[in-house]
Order: C-alpha cells, then structure tokens, then sequence
C-alpha cells in the first residue's frame, strides 16, 4: 500500500480518458499504441499524426520528470539485461498481434466502447500479470 496514490491515480485516469476522447475526435481512430505504431510505419497518410502522438507518449513523461515532479529521485528500477529486454519485447510485439491489440487498446479504448472481446483481453491479460507475478516471487525471481 506504499504506492496506493488516489487522487493522483484519478487525475491520471481522468487526463487519458480525456486525451483517448481527444485523440479519436480529431483523428477518427482509436487511440491504442500498437495500431498507432504501426499505422506510423506502414501508412503514409496517417503518418504525421501518428508519430505527433508516439512523440507525445515520450515527451510528456520527460516534461513531468524535468519540470513538474519534485525534485526527489523517483524510486523506480528495470532490468539493463539486454537477454531479457530483447526478447521480452518481441513477445510484447507477437502478443499484439494474436490479441488484436495491446493492453491500453483493448483496455482503455475497447472497454470504453464495451467491446465484449477487449473486456475478456484485458481480464486476461490481469490475470497473467497477477499470475506471473506470484509465481516469480514465489521463487524468489525479482527482474
């Protein structure tokens, strides 16, 4: 309950609830990442707004970090192990594929709409996580 953060929880949900809204009336398209990644790559005529938002998923958190955040070191660590980033993103990559989107598209766009598939992707998709992360700190496996 260390990270239990209600209120700045909320105003981050209300801020990509607002910004899916946002993105879909000016664009006409769902706001999910894997389809707006690979729409930049592989159609040109979408490509300018495509990259304008993956540019913004990589600024704004930049923004945040170096001009809003205090000034006290965020307590966050990844693995630096290529063997395990690799190919866990290649993984990442296959599942959106089979799954027909990534976890915000089905679980922020989709849910949104009621899309009875995106609700059972996205309940699948906590149920791993909750799983895998049991089962590593069962075994004492921390990444």
């Amino acid at each position: 309950m260390n990270n239990f953060t209600p209120f700045s929880a909320l105003l981050g949900g209300v801020i990509i609830g607002l910004s899916v809204v946002f993105y879909y009336y000016m664009t006409g398209r769902l706001a999910g990442i894997s389809g707006i990644f690979e729409n930049a790559i592989t159609k040109a005529s979408q490509r300018l707004s495509n990259l304008a938002f993956l540019l913004g998923l990589v600024i704004g958190p930049l923004i945040y970090f170096n001009f809003i955040a205090s000034s006290a070191p965020l307590a966050f660590n990844i693995t630096h192990s290529y063997l395990l980033i690799i190919p866990g993103g290649f993984l990442v990559g296959f599942g959106t594929r089979l799954g027909g989107g990534c976890t915000s598209g089905h679980g922020i766009c989709g849910i949104g709409r009621l899309s009875t598939s995106s609700i059972i992707a996205t309940g699948i998709f906590v149920a791993i996580g909750m799983l895998t992360v049991t089962f590593l700190q069962q075994f004492g496996i921390y990444l």
